[in-house]
């Protein structure tokens, strides 16, 4: 029976310890809903083989995984750096724009504006802020001269953060732009962009999805929240981007660490309003990338980041370089189902109460996607089943948590793995041009067959009467099984 499955979705991310079939097919067995694929480290040929294998497993395990494809922004690292090299209070680090082999004194910067961007006084966290240095000098053409506030070794292609200062850097970099065109060349589900800081960021990417030659389906964009300027700039962003990631690691350097746990409540609230989904991405269960078992610590922030409403929690380094990704997956999928099964949770998410616009084009499909999800609250309703072809009902249903399963139905096999990010949804191919009355009576015998109810349960169908295929939903109907 599919009736027990969890909402809460669980993206993994590939790596080496995760990029053979054996293992990959064993996650999804564990539960895992989305793969994530990290530009940051990708080598084209590889990825081009884990996305036919995930689509293989997916074929053979009658699974929709979805791909994320996730860019890696404008991320600033130091070069090279001897072994050994370390830093103790008070000791001065020169960042340079040549390329040299860095040591404790001078240090290669891959940002070659960082001398006109960083201002006397500053501050530069290196290696998600274990490193922290104060700007003494900059000739504001090639040289930074930064003393070390807070010690320690300094390694190789660290991640420099700098979080009070306005840098100059485009969101898509030249790489992102190839990255991106290469991600729409494999039609991966999702794209994230990293250090979204305007809406503008995401117009520039949806610039680049609308002109790709071949993806006639326009790629739905996640942005990653993980400076300032991203959380102060939301409700802007929200317009245009698809999704949200929660990108815990940079947040947490770029502003205050004790700041966080309040931005991603907020973030998930305002998200769920918008009707976008919301990842809750790094250090789920850290521990786990070396040990069996993850600390108590790890089991509750999972089960917070599902208590606060998100659609989905993320695993990083536990699955790309960890010991034991199938198991990390394994105890996600426990911690997720048990919270989910308490009345914490059952009566938590209520509808989302707002007032649409009734010129919107959409008003009629948001005000029956509310009032079916009414409905299945008052009502013992088993599934609200849905027929879609852009996946736009299905955001709508989701983004108000019911307690009912969301089954849906689409022609198009793109919109399937896609919707598999989604809080709560179950997506399957359903291909058909009969009337209506004879589709329900087709996909509420299919939802039968699939699990999720039993004859005598309630159920309520979502249609667009007359069945265009492209029409919009604007019929509900509450069935017996």
């Amino acid at each position: 029976m599919n009736k027990y499955l969890k909402k809460t979705k669980i993206i993994a991310t590939l790596g080496p310890a995760s990029s053979d079939r054996e293992t990959i097919t064993e996650l999804v067995k564990a539960g895992v809903d989305i793969f994530r694929i990290n530009f940051s480290h990708a080598d084209y040929d590889l990825v081009k083989t884990n996305v036919n294998t995930i689509r293989d497993v997916n074929k053979e395990l009658g699974t929709n995984v979805g791909i994320l494809g996730d860019l890696q922004g404008p991320k600033l690292r130091v070069g090279v750096v001897k072994e050994g090299s370390y830093l103790n209070p008070g000791d001065i680090l020169t960042f340079t724009n040549e390329k040299i082999e860095g040591d404790s004194t001078r240090v290669y910067m891959t940002y070659q504006e960082f001398p006109n961007d960083v201002k006397v006084g500053e501050r530069i966290l290196i290696d998600d802020g274990k490193l922290v240095l104060q700007v003494l000098e900059t000739n504001e053409k090639d040289t930074v001269k930064a003393v070390t506030i807070q010690g320690g070794p300094l390694s190789s292609k660290k991640g420099v953060n700098l979080p009070n200062t306005n840098v100059s850097l485009p969101a898509l970099t030249e790489k992102d732009i190839q990255d991106a065109n290469f991600m729409l060349d494999l039609e991966l589900d999702w794209i994230a962009l990293s250090f979204v800081r305007h809406a503008q960021d995401i117009k520039d990417l949806k610039k680049l999805i609308a002109n790709h030659p071949t993806n006639k389906q326009k790629t739905p964009i996640i942005a990653k929240i993980e400076k300032p300027e991203g959380v102060k700039n939301i409700e802007q962003i929200l317009l245009e981007c698809d999704g949200l990631m929660v990108a815990r690691g940079d947040l947490g350097v770029e502003v205050p660490m004790e700041e966080v746990p309040a931005i991603q409540k907020n973030l998930v609230e305002i998200a769920r309003k918008y009707a976008k989904p919301v990842i809750i991405a790094t250090q789920m269960m850290e521990t786990m990338i070396t040990s069996l078992t993850p600390t108590r610590a790890e089991v509750n922030d999972v089960a917070n980041s599902v208590l606060d409403g998100a659609d989905a929690v993320m695993l990083s380094g536990e699955t790309s370089v960890g010991k034991y990704p199938v198991d990390v997956v394994k105890n996600m999928s426990k911690i997720v189902k048990n919270i989910e099964s308490t009345h914490f949770y059952q009566n938590k998410n209520a509808p989302i109460e707002k007032e649409f616009n009734c010129i919107d084009d959409r008003f009629i499909t948001n005000r029956i996607c509310l009032a079916a999800v009414r409905i299945a609250k008052t009502t013992d309703v088993e599934a609200i089943i849905t027929l879609t072809h852009s996946g736009y009902t299905a955001f709508q249903i989701s983004a108000h948590r019911p307690n009912s399963h969301i089954i849906v139905f689409s022609s198009n096999k793109r919109v399937i793995t896609m919707l598999n990010l989604l809080w709560g949804v179950r997506a399957y191919y359903y291909d058909s041009d009969k009337s209506t009355d004879e589709t329900i009576i087709q996909v509420n015998k299919m939802t039968k067959e699939l699990g999720y109810v039993e004859e005598e349960d309630f159920v309520i169908n979502l249609n667009a009467t007359p069945a265009d295929e492209f029409g919009k939903t604007n019929t509900l109907r509450l069935t017996t099984i």
